[in-house]
């Protein structure tokens, strides 16, 4: 496993095994989804080694410290030893709320077909609140 000094962000997140590809890694950069210091950058930005990544991937922030600045993925038990997570622990929805998203997905009569525009932005409110 060869180190460098500096790689480009979606080409380290990609060989460390956060995203499936790299195209996926610099989508997600453009998006914003991906900061270092809290400010988002692009997939070209040169990551340096003890630079803390976060990066908000599928609902769930994993905070990365870049340890050693790969180019070629690697397999997972090598990839693990390049970056030291920081992640805060996930949030646990707690009962109440789980109860009530099966019950009002349960709720719903046989054969109505999918919810619409309205009954969807009804319930995205209802749980965002």
């Amino acid at each position: 496993m060869k180190t460098v000094d500096k790689v480009r962000v979606d080409k380290w997140l990609w060989a460390v095994r956060i995203f499936k590809s790299r195209s996926l890694a610099s989508d997600a950069c453009k998006a914003g989804r991906v900061k270092i210091g809290g400010k988002s950058v692009k997939a070209s930005y040169l990551l340096k080694v003890d630079e803390t990544v976060s990066v908000q991937k599928s609902g769930e922030k994993k905070v990365l410290k870049a340890l050693q600045l790969i180019e070629k993925r690697v397999g997972a038990k090598i990839a693990v030893d390049c970056y030291e997570d920081l992640s805060p622990a996930p949030e646990k929805r707690d009962d109440l709320q789980r109860s009530i998203f099966w019950n009002t997905t349960v709720q719903r009569e046989k054969g109505s077909g999918r919810p619409t525009k309205r009954e969807r932005r009804d319930l995205d409110k209802f749980f965002d609140d």
